[in-house]
């Protein structure tokens, strides 16, 4: 799992994995990005999708939390997927 939401929830949140240094720098620069909700407050931050926090940095946040995830898989697993 590298991203949780809720798609019901108004409004829409993201929850993504991070670097724990890279987390305590977005949530300092960004009020819309929080701790992980219900996730591992060092490890995982929740991206409140009001349009405050841009697009592009949404999107580099994304690919960041699959990269960080994928890289913990054993090679087996990664081959599995195709990765």
């Amino acid at each position: 799992m590298y991203a949780l939401t809720d798609i019901q929830a108004e409004p829409l949140t993201l929850s993504l994995k991070v670097r724990p240094e890279q987390g305590d720098e977005l949530r300092a620069a960004w009020p819309a990005i929080a701790p992980g909700y219900h996730l591992n407050k060092r490890h995982w931050i929740t991206v409140t999708l009001d349009g405050t926090v841009p697009d592009e940095l949404v999107a580099e946040l994304l690919r960041g939390s699959h990269a960080l995830v994928t890289a913990g898989l054993t090679r087996a697993a990664r081959a599995e997927l195709g990765l």
